[in-house]
């Protein structure tokens, strides 16, 4: 019977790379928590003996209780399997301990007993590994979700990234464009204090030509009265003052000719800049308006996640129920066999639950 039970158990463990890992995990997991629970060495074998032949349907071996172990020397798990054989055997051992029935009778009673015992274990575990089967297939599915979101998720990364490029790029030409206007400032700046110089020196020229000529009036009154000469020369002289006014006034015609081309310059660099400006302000828009909708696609994606580990929690849900019923099927099974098995595997049976 204990053969029967190895082969069957073994065709179980044909499964995908991936979960015999999630498998090797739990194991590992539950061998940390029966660590916690028992001190003694030797029950402590004892009870991952049952764990991995029991619940997942592994038979345990020497090298293998020790790798999952790891207490003791190499005789302490070897003397903990060959008990937990003693007892499985004794177990499965069925035995009709009564006077009034011939021994013909009692053995071909207690082998329909254990075979129909064989037939409903054999039922319960093939329910076990269909079970087993749709959990492993949820859980890939779950998986392969997950890993599509993670890259929908890396896509929208990338792609704010290049938006977040591409922002940078226009603040930085923003920047250039701030620097030119500031050069162009600079310069109008040079112009209008070149413009003021002029301003100022024409301004002395008629402060001093108006002295010039106070004075020369002051002259032509004080000559009127000596001569003619005098006054000609004095009229002479106001010709002279006269043609170097109009000079001075052709000049400053000139320096306000150059002062409207000046400001004509300055206004076309302003629009210049504006314009610049306007088309600066309309990339940056848009480039914000690219960055919202990437985390709107982003946040999108996030709730897709959570989705998906709500139904990965929901399958974890499942696989527990399944494993409730297995344990009901194991006790359904238990309350099949006669009186006096029950009566003599109860203690035995308690033991192996802890």
């Amino acid at each position: 019977m204990s053969r029967d039970w190895q082969q069957e158990l073994a065709s179980l463990r044909i499964t995908p790379y991936y979960q015999r890992m999630s498998t090797e995990n739990e194991i590992l997991a539950e061998v940390e928590a029966l660590k916690g629970k028992f001190s003694d060495t030797k029950a402590l074998y004892r009870e991952v003996c049952a764990l991995l032949f029991f619940r997942y349907g592994i038979t345990p071996t020497t090298n293998k209780l020790y790798q999952y172990v790891r207490k003791g020397t190499m005789g302490t798990p070897a003397e903990a399997l060959a008990k937990f054989w003693d007892e499985l055997r004794g177990k499965a051992r069925i035995e009709i301990d009564h006077p009034d029935l011939p021994q013909d009778i009692k053995t071909v009673a207690a082998e329909a007993i254990a075979a129909i015992w064989q037939q409903a274990t054999a039922a319960a575990r093939s329910e076990l590994a269909v079970i087993r089967e749709d959990l492993q297939a949820a859980t890939a599915t779950a998986k392969h979700r997950e890993a599509e979101a993670q890259a929908a998720a890396e896509r929208a990364a990338a792609e704010t990234g290049r938006v977040n490029a591409l922002l940078l790029q226009c603040q930085r030409d923003l920047e250039a464009e701030r620097l030119a206007t500031a050069g162009i400032q600079s310069r109008l700046a040079q112009q209008e204090q070149q413009l003021e110089e002029q301003r100022s020196l024409n301004k002395q020229l008629q402060e001093r030509f108006s002295n010039e000529l106070e004075k020369a009036r002051t002259a032509v009154e004080a000559a009127h009265d000596r001569a003619a000469a005098a006054e000609k020369r004095a009229l002479l002289e106001v010709e002279h003052e006269r043609q170097a006014r109009i000079k001075a006034d052709r000049t400053t015609e000139t320096l306000r000719g150059q002062l409207a081309q000046a400001e004509a310059r300055e206004r076309d660099s302003a629009l210049r800049h504006t314009e610049a400006y306007t088309r600066l302000q309309a990339n940056l828009s848009a480039a914000e308006a690219a960055r919202e909708s990437a985390l709107t696609e982003g946040r999108a994606l996030t709730q897709r996640l959570a989705e998906l580990e709500q139904r990965l929690e929901a399958a974890n849900q499942d696989s527990m129920r399944h494993r409730m019923e297995a344990s009901m099927a194991k006790e359904l099974i238990a309350r099949m066999a006669p009186p006096e098995q029950k009566a003599q595997s109860k203690p035995a049976r308690k033991r192996v639950a802890k």
